[in-house]
């Protein structure tokens, strides 16, 4: 089965399944603690970390912090043994994690002021604590060690990125909408006031008819920061609702309430070589990106590296092309999976085939760069392993994951090589898959092993 998240005396949706628990509380419940449910064993790895969009959907811009503050926060397990579970049994617990470090102290000490380096020293002894909290825990350590006031340095990125424009949610006027590919097309929202970093995204409401309760969605801005207006890119499928909806339904001079731009995903500040790793409609955030490149006039070495299927799904071809030439350090190289017949090789795409591991083998990258990767999970998988091997340093791989895929199972032990079970009979039927990562269960990279990366913590999947 999936693996479950299990939260105190809450429902927690995870893997597409909601599993309500009584009689742990975080105060008692540890780190590393095993629990056997029926046939499975499962072992506590971290706090949940409370996405922004509770507060989005509930009107109430500090439900994070409210939470942090009640020493509630709930907390997310992993697969040991898999087998199945049932409504209505017990809940065995196995043993007690090292250190006996309760939910609720691990959580405070991260996001609260007021931890002891004893604390965080503890922390960092217990094996099963997830990857992107044992980073943070070491941050805390590191800046301790520095002579520096530690409180809250393991949230990183999340920390330092600038708050919100505005709070909740406010209409934003279509001024344009233009056609980017066969499937994507862009909609040009009018924001006077707004402000965004390259790379981050716009969260919206899409109202269906019939009083039915608002689709939220986040796509990301693709053009260029700080000219009065956003635009975002949306990816027509046969499956979304939203996105279709906004393609049939959507006019200029119509207005879409939005929330201001978020996300920890976006390009810093720097003098060392730049990677900018897409494929299919993940092209959006790091557009941007080349945009505040090409602004600046920067004179770092950019590397544009995309795939795409053909020359009908390669979205903003022409202007990717037109801003790499303005740059004096920027070389592009375009992979088209499955070239069409007029599509041309050396003007259109340089290579046949996908961009893939071997590839980015071959070309040689630099070593000091950072690099910003979003696509599939599969795609950020292979070219993050790719890019470390090759000796770049996992904390400058930073990845955005794209796309309603697939749900993700972090925490299962293993990997999923089990065969897949028999096919009922009957008419097949399908499921919607979870279009957001489980919150908090990954600041390493979009792939769930090692090598760790800088990733969004709580953020959703961009469309």
């Amino acid at each position: 089965m999936p693996a479950p998240c299990s939260s105190s005396r809450t429902s927690s949706p995870q893997f597409g399944e909601n599993f309500t628990v009584d009689g742990l509380p975080d105060d008692e419940v540890c780190i590393g603690d095993r629990y056997r449910i029926g046939a499975a064993l499962f072992e506590v790895t971290q706090p949940r970390v409370t996405c922004y969009r509770v507060g989005l959907r509930m009107g109430e811009p500090q439900m994070a912090a409210l939470l942090v503050a009640h020493h509630r926060p709930g907390f997310y397990l992993r697969v040991i043994e898999e087998g199945e579970v049932e409504a209505g049994q017990a809940i065995i617990k196995v043993s007690t994690g090292p250190e006996a470090m309760t939910v609720e102290e691990i959580d405070r000490v991260l996001h609260l002021p007021g931890h002891t380096r004893e604390q965080v020293e503890r922390a960092l002894r217990i094996p099963a604590l997830s990857p992107g909290w044992q980073s943070s825990m070491q941050a805390l350590l590191d800046q301790a060690e520095g002579g520096a006031s530690s409180d809250s340095a393991g949230l990183s990125t999340a920390a330092t990125a600038p708050p919100p424009a505005w709070p909740g949610f406010r209409p934003l006027t279509v001024t344009h909408i233009q056609p980017e590919s066969r499937s994507v097309f862009s909609l040009h929202l009018a924001a006077a006031d707004g402000s965004a970093l390259p790379g981050q995204f716009l969260t919206v409401k899409v109202r269906p008819k019939g009083g039915v309760p608002p689709l939220i969605r986040s796509y990301s801005l693709s053009g260029e920061p700080g000219t009065g207006a956003y635009r975002i890119s949306v990816k027509v499928e046969p499956h979304g609702a939203a996105n279709n909806k906004l393609r049939a339904h959507i006019r200029v001079g119509d207005q879409l309430e939005a929330a201001a731009p978020r996300g920890t995903f976006y390009l810093t500040a720097g003098d060392n070589p730049v990677l900018l790793l897409s494929a299919g409609v993940g092209v959006t955030p790091v557009l941007a990106m080349l945009h505040a490149l090409a602004r600046e006039h920067s004179t770092r070495q950019v590397w544009w590296l995309h795939g795409a299927r053909d020359g009908t799904e390669h979205p903003f071809a022409q202007e990717s092309r037109e801003l790499i030439a303005t740059l004096p350090n920027a070389r592009s190289t375009v992979y088209y999976s499955r070239p069409a017949a007029d599509d041309r090789l050396g003007v259109d795409y340089a290579e046949g085939g996908r961009l893939s591991a071997e590839p980015i083998r071959r070309l040689g990258l630099p070593t000091d760069a950072d690099a910003y990767l979003c696509g599939p999970a599969s795609f950020m998988d292979s070219l993050t392993a790719a890019l470390v091997a090759d000796g770049l340093d996992a904390s400058r791989v930073h990845t955005e994951i794209f796309g309603a895929g697939a749900a993700l199972t972090p925490g299962i032990k293993g990997a999923a090589t089990a065969p897949a079970p028999h096919r009922p009979a009957g008419p097949s039927t399908t499921h919607p898959t979870p279009s957001n990562p489980p919150p908090g269960a990954t600041s390493s990279s979009a792939a769930q092993n090692p090598p760790q990366t800088s990733s969004s913590t709580c953020e959703p999947r961009r469309r």
